[in-house]
């Protein structure tokens, strides 16, 4: 110690990293966390009453709210007033963070948990002023936001550069985080959060991760003491030859060697040895979250700000299982839905909507399974707990429909009866005007009562309904309508009652094969949108294509332009496979070397050809065109457009059986909108309320290949925009697809991130808790709207959002 320059303050923050379903049974980290609470109260004291003097001095950090929640839902109302008392003389600190989540919440959500514990505090006469969160490696801007909102000022980061890294080029020091609204929240660019450690702070949980020294240590060491000294005095020495600019630094600490990990009461006593041996040149202190902020804050120090998103390198775990992760934003959505149609609560009431968001958050942490997920997949282990993480998506989807359909019965929603009539309501949910396609189902046996044919009336006016059949299973009918914001409108389906006769068209010039591919000699009786071999056109657009090659042309017919950026490097919502080769007994190692790519370097790629076309549906509204491709790792995949005839939009579902594998793989959709490079149309994304332009709104150092997004993405420009509204798909790709050396945002130039756009659908990469294997039936929506009215991101970002969630149509019981 005596080789340091200066004297030395480590504050020490104790903690227990929540990681739930990695390092054992759900339920069981449930109960863990839940007893170190109260392991905690006991320990302070024994501590204050003497019992054991050696941990005077203890501090806790409960680094999630969610587990002082579940202690407090169980713990005595004796225990519960022990546990105010530590609140209050400050022994225990609460933080502001409710799980360390991915960017799966969006903004509802995320504003409703983290209000938990600020109002939790309020109640229990404690400020909750500051956040934690260890691990994951990035948080949205619209997360910097809602914690503004919820009264948090603080952010302590523990960040975990596996496969991830820190921002702004170095850790350990501290910024100013403006969000979208000019807040700013004082955030400290931390170490990992097993640091502590690392530097030999916890007796018998050592580790030697991060560190590359001549001990190779065990976590239970006999020369814990020589490590300590070593170590501590090296880390400091190091932070003085860089130039740190304070005489503290804080470190997080564990008090086992794992996740999930105890209050341990050695490591206050290990603090209090160290301080009689070397408190003069390097004192330790445990402290919690709020008082390490304001000694912060009392430093003389310039302190800089920077405003914009902080993408996290580990969004990426949410697409291994992306058919729950669909039905997990589904439910989000439906909640939204939910609490528009009924925002005083009155029939889904405050503790129904409380469990559906509990639900829903415990899918959206960060964890995405066992530790050993990919090394050893058939492990009962591996198979239990990634059941258990779906079922939290399926729950949550169970009780929001199940509140959405008590509503609907609310709001006239009739029950199957015989001899109900044929009388539908429709309803815009959203605060905006909309002109939408609303799809109701007749069920199968009611399909002879329409076989003559039929009309939908509005029964306001007595007025036809523009609609047109959709077969299927049963059928639906899809109806478009116009509606003001939270306008219904109640409309009835009439049987004609006769059979329209006919045997040919003498004008349609398609053959007895069903094949249209002449031009129609006779200009008469053409529909709205026609459909031929090659191409697919409306009065608003025409999408052309090739074979092989698949679709190579957008033309917006108003304006004469393509939407396809020319550069394109495929055609549009072309699949990109991806698999690297590894054999089985490598599936860990090489994972582990991809680092920051998600790809090995002698990763294999190709593209899906297009094969054929087949013609689905051609009505008044609409036409729908099946594109069918031919793929490696996939047996089928077919993608549909739907183009309609009386607005520029465009509906795309692609349809895949993926083959299963063990190797790591990629699985991309080519989306070549837009520009490009030297172009006016500038890109937007919107991430949990806040509207970002990637390579822009971002903080210096951090991830430019992708980003988890909320509803779509936006291309604007001063007169025209086009809106890509994704309602299941929640990462993009920009970054280049090739292996090879990453760059960050700082280091790619000035202006906008103009990378070719990739809808990013399927990855198993991850060397540990992803999912091993992506094989299974999938469908992916789209929704592609052009025009002058999308010029704004706002405008084109609430397209997005209208038409994920559409209007309601449901069934009534008449008049």
């Amino acid at each position: 110690m005596d080789s340091l320059k200066r004297n030395w303050t480590l504050y020490v923050i104790h903690h227990s990293h929540t990681d739930i379903g990695y390092t054992d049974r759900q339920e069981k980290i449930f109960r863990y966390q839940t007893d170190y609470v109260r392991q905690a109260v006991e320990i302070i004291e024994k501590a204050r009453s003497g019992e054991r003097p050696e941990w005077q001095g203890f501090k806790w950090t409960c680094e999630t709210f969610w587990a002082v929640e579940l202690f407090w839902e169980q713990a005595s109302s004796q225990m519960r007033e022990r546990f105010i008392r530590c609140l209050r003389s400050g022994d225990i600190g609460l933080s502001g963070t409710y799980l360390n989540l991915t960017e799966l919440p969006d903004e509802q959500l995320l504003q409703s948990v983290l209000r938990r514990s600020t109002r939790f505090g309020r109640e229990a006469g404690v400020v909750v002023d500051s956040a934690m969160n260890a691990d994951i490696n990035g948080y949205g801007w619209g997360y910097a936001q809602c914690l503004a909102d919820a009264g948090i000022e603080h952010l302590f980061t523990c960040i975990h550069t596996h496969h991830g890294m820190f921002p702004l080029g170095r850790k350990q020091i501290p910024f100013w985080w403006e969000t979208p609204k000019g807040d700013r929240l004082l955030v400290w660019n931390g170490e990992h959060y097993n640091f502590g450690n690392v530097l030999g702070l916890a007796p018998g949980a050592l580790s030697n991760y991060l560190v590359n020294d001549e001990f190779q240590a065990s976590a239970i060491d006999d020369r814990h003491w020589e490590i300590a000294e070593t170590r501590i005095g090296r880390y400091l020495g190091q932070l003085e030859k860089e130039g740190y600019p304070y005489d503290f630094v804080p470190v997080a600490v564990s008090g086992l060697m794992t996740d999930n990990a105890p209050p341990n009461g050695g490591v206050m006593a290990f603090i209090r040895q160290w301080n009689e041996k070397h408190g003069r040149r390097v004192r330790l202190e445990m402290t919690t979250l709020s008082p390490f902020f304001r000694h912060l804050k009392a430093q003389d120090a310039d302190i800089p700000v920077y405003r914009g998103d902080w993408p996290d390198w580990w969004s990426d775990g949410v697409i291994s299982t992306a058919m729950h992760t669909q039905i997990y934003r589904d439910a989000q959505r439906t909640l939204r839905l939910v609490k528009r149609l009924d925002p005083d609560g009155r029939i889904a009431v405050p503790s129904q909507i409380r469990e559906i968001e509990n639900q829903l958050i415990l899918y959206a942490e960060h964890t995405w399974g066992y530790d050993s997920s990919v090394s050893e997949p058939w492990n009962r282990n591996v198979q239990a707990l990634e059941v258990r993480k779906m079922a939290y998506a399926a729950q949550g989807h169970r009780l929001v429909y199940t509140a959405l359909d008590r509503i609907l019965g609310e709001r006239g929603e009739a029950p199957l009866a015989a001899e109900r009539p044929l009388h539908y309501r429709i309803l815009n949910p959203h605060p905006t005007f909309v002109r939408e396609y609303v799809s109701i189902p007749v069920p199968q046996y009611e399909k002879p009562l329409l076989r003559d044919g039929y009309s939908v009336i509005d029964e306001a006016d007595g007025r036809e309904v523009p609609c047109q059949t959709e077969h299927g299973e049963g059928r639906h009918i899809v109806l478009s309508v116009a509606l003001q914001p939270g306008e219904e409108k109640t409309v009835s389906i009439v049987p004609a009652g006769r059979t329209e006769e006919r045997t040919v068209r003498n004008f349609s010039l398609v053959g007895s094969e069903g094949i249209h591919d002449l031009q129609d000699f006779v200009p008469s009786g053409v529909p709205a949108v026609r459909v031929k071999e090659t191409w697919i056109e409306s009065p608003f657009v025409r999408i052309g294509w090739e074979r092989d090659n698949g679709i190579v042309s957008w033309l917006d017919k108003t304006t004469g332009r393509d939407l396809l950026r020319c550069d394109r490097k495929h055609g549009a919502f072309t699949p990109i496979y991806e698999r690297t080769p590894t054999p089985a007994c490598a599936m860990v190692f090489d994972r582990k070397a991809m680092g920051r790519n998600r790809k090995g370097f002698h990763v294999q790629r190709s593209a899906g050809r297009l094969t054929g076309k087949r013609s689905v549906a051609e009505g008044p509204l609409y036409a729908t065109v099946e594109l069918r491709y031919d793929m490696e790792g996939v047996r089928h995949f077919a993608l549909e457009l739907t183009v309609f005839a009386d607005n520029p939009r465009v509906g795309v579902k692609v349809r895949f059986l993926k083959e299963s594998g063990w190797e790591p793989e990629n699985v991309y959709l080519y989306l070549p909108f837009g520009e490009g490079p030297g172009g006016k149309t500038r890109l937007w994304i919107e991430k949990a309320g806040a509207l970002v332009e990637p390579g822009v709104d971002q903080l210096p150092g951090t991830c430019i290949d992708y980003y988890c997004i909320q509803e779509g993405v936006a291309f604007a420009s001063g007169d025209s925009g086009i809106a890509i509204a994704m309602p299941d798909t929640p990462l993009v790709q920009l970054g280049p697809l090739e292996f090879g050396q990453r760059m960050l945002h700082g280091q790619q130039g000035s202006g906008p991130n103009h990378g070719h756009l990739y809808s990013w659908v399927l990855s198993n990469y991850w060397e540990t808790n992803f999912k091993a294997t992506l094989g299974g039936f999938y469908e992916f929506r789209y929704a592609i709207e052009w025009g002058p009215h999308l010029q704004s991101p706002a405008a084109a970002m609430a397209c997005c959002h209208v038409r994920n969630l559409g209007c309601i149509g449901f069934r009534t019981g008449g008049k």
